[in-house]
């Protein structure tokens, strides 16, 4: 199979499952055009802000996608194109959309409440808090592990001290977008045009930061580009939606599509080969001996793009809270999915593409995703270095619009969980209200995630990728009982939330394994906080689990 023939086929298998399963999914749980949508009903101008389809569609995909469906993919080639290929397509269609769409639906159709709420609601006060940790760790995991990823696509200089000129100009242009969104923020807000102007106006900020960022590269070195970050991660969680993350996130789809656009079609007029093996083996022996196993290494592996519990977060979290119209659901989860397995499938072509017959070359996922996609892209008649520079430049973008959402929703969690509703929050106790101030959750998180973050993404990602999709097995357990509770059919859940329970125990499991045996053969301060981390969210996902299903398999009480 090349890459064409590839292309084709994942986009009739995810336009097919849109219009058919989506919607056969809509049915069966009940759309009301109708219904006041939290958005209204709760506004507060911070978390609650209505606002059109396509900038919250904007917001969700930009902060699903990071940097997740270009790396799993290409990390898991290792395994060949097939397996890959079929977890993408059969685990977008029947687990990812599946999860996200059940999860913005049970948020809105509860004021747009978090799963943990939901939790709380549907399975109880223990099941509620327990998530709740489960989530902050979470999100000290994935912050980690993306803002690595951030500060090496910005980083000026390589290994010899060299100058990277395509690095230099996506950091002009990302410093400048982050501008360019809080200007477009207020526009949005306080000059109330039509989606044309705005439209308009977005891309031309995108086209000016883009082409400022090309003339003046910065080169600064990574590690100072990591607490730069941090510093903007912090304003970013304490800041209001409208004011950068709504701006931002709407700027950036444009960026990312184009990008996705791009791709598909160089694609199609480069037509590349494949040079991957269709299937190499269930076991895989590093070069440094470790040992990785198909099942479970290649779904935790490739969460984004196949199914990431982290979407579950978001959807319920941040873009529920901005939907105008219960329609506007489908393609605002629904679709940014299926939209992410296609970015999928485009990482695995750009993989099978630069790939030789001694496996993959060196280099970074997104560094060679972006050497393959600006190869293709040159049968367009394309420069190769400005095209290489764009696509890492809408890497970097993916990577820094899923960091401040998951910050905070980190943060958020980490308030609720010091929260009690009982207790009128002008007589907590001192302590509790340190607990629950958002600027001291805030830095409590994110100082956790930068010592995590010295190990590097390459360290953190399987773990980042098993505790990942056991937030997503705990999600859809969630959303399960949620639809049983409100006589809804929930067996599409069912099927999904089985596999990725024995996938998640299993890949923790062996994590767990591996660290303790690297730390008895010597102690590394990031591999014995990622064993305490792992030991965690195993212990707290086992009792989530357990308190969710035997709501789900309870009969229902009869009233009297």
């Amino acid at each position: 199979m090349n890459g064409l023939s590839m292309m084709i086929l994942a986009v009739v298998v995810l336009g097919g499952a849109y219009l058919i399963y989506g919607r056969y999914l809509v049915k069966k749980w009940g759309i009301d055009p109708e219904a006041k949508t939290p958005a209204y009903e709760m506004q507060d101008g911070v978390d609650y802000v209505p606002a059109d389809t396509n900038v919250v569609f904007g917001h969700q995909f930009a902060s699903i996608a990071g940097a997740g469906p270009i790396n799993g993919p290409i990390q898991a080639a290792m395994f060949g194109w097939l397996p890959v290929m079929l977890w993408i397509l059969l685990g977008g269609v029947f687990f990812g959309a599946v999860q996200d769409f059940s999860a913005m639906y049970a948020s809105v159709k509860n004021k747009g409440r978090s799963i943990g709420y939901i939790i709380e609601l549907y399975i109880g006060k223990l099941g509620k808090r327990l998530f709740l940790l489960f989530t902050w760790l979470f999100s000290i995991l994935v912050v980690a592990a993306f803002a690595d990823i951030v500060a090496g696509t910005f980083n000026g200089f390589d290994a010899e001290g060299a100058a990277i000129a395509a690095n230099g100009a996506v950091a002009t242009t990302s410093l400048l977008f982050i501008m360019f969104a809080v200007c477009l923020g207020f526009f949005l807000k306080y000059t109330r045009c039509g989606t044309l102007v705005n439209t308009i106006v977005a891309i031309g900020l995108l086209v000016a930061a883009v082409a400022v960022g090309l003339m003046l590269p910065i080169y600064i070195p990574q590690g100072t580009w990591l607490i730069f970050v941090f510093i903007y991660v912090i304003i970013a969680c304490v800041t209001p939606v409208w004011a950068l993350l709504q701006p931002r996130d709407y700027l950036n789809s444009y960026l990312l599509i184009a990008m996705i656009l791009g791709a598909v079609l160089g694609i199609c007029v480069y037509n590349p080969s494949m040079n991957l093996p269709s299937f190499t083996s269930f076991t895989i022996v590093g070069a440094d001996g470790s040992i990785s196993y198909l099942f479970p290494a290649l779904f935790v592996t490739i969460a984004c793009g196949a199914v990431s519990g982290f979407h579950s977060l978001v959807a319920s979290g941040t873009a529920s809270k901005q939907i105008k119209n219960e329609k506007n659901m489908l393609p605002v989860s629904f679709g940014a999915m299926l939209l992410e397995s296609l970015l999928a499938i485009t990482a695995l072509i750009a993989a099978g593409f630069v790939a030789t017959s001694e496996g993959l070359p060196k280099g970074t996922p997104p560094q060679l995703f972006a050497k393959a996609i600006s190869i293709f892209l040159t049968s367009l008649g394309l420069p190769e270095s400005v095209c290489y520079t764009l696509i890492t430049l809408s890497i970097s973008a993916f990577a820094l619009t899923s960091l401040d959402s998951v910050a905070r929703v980190g943060r958020i969690a980490f308030q609720e969980f010091f929260t009690d509703d009982s207790v009128d929050p002008e007589n907590a106790s001192a302590l509790n209200k340190l607990l629950t101030n958002k600027y001291f959750a805030t830095i409590l998180t994110l100082v956790l995630c930068y010592a995590l973050s010295r190990a590097g993404y390459a360290s953190i990602w399987p773990l980042f990728g098993s505790a990942n999709q056991l937030l997503s097995a705990l999600a859809l357990i969630a959303c399960a009982v949620f639809l049983k509770k409100t006589k809804r059919q929930g067996f599409m859940l069912w099927g999904p939330m089985v596999i990725m329970l024995g996938v998640t125990f299993t890949a923790l499991t062996l994590k767990i394994k591996d660290l303790v045996t690297a730390l008895s053969n010597q102690f590394v301060f990031g591999n014995a906080l990622q064993l305490v981390f792992a030991v965690l969210l195993l212990i707290l996902g086992v009792i989530v689990a357990f308190e969710g299903i035997r709501k789900l398999v309870s009969k229902e009480e009869k009233a009297a």
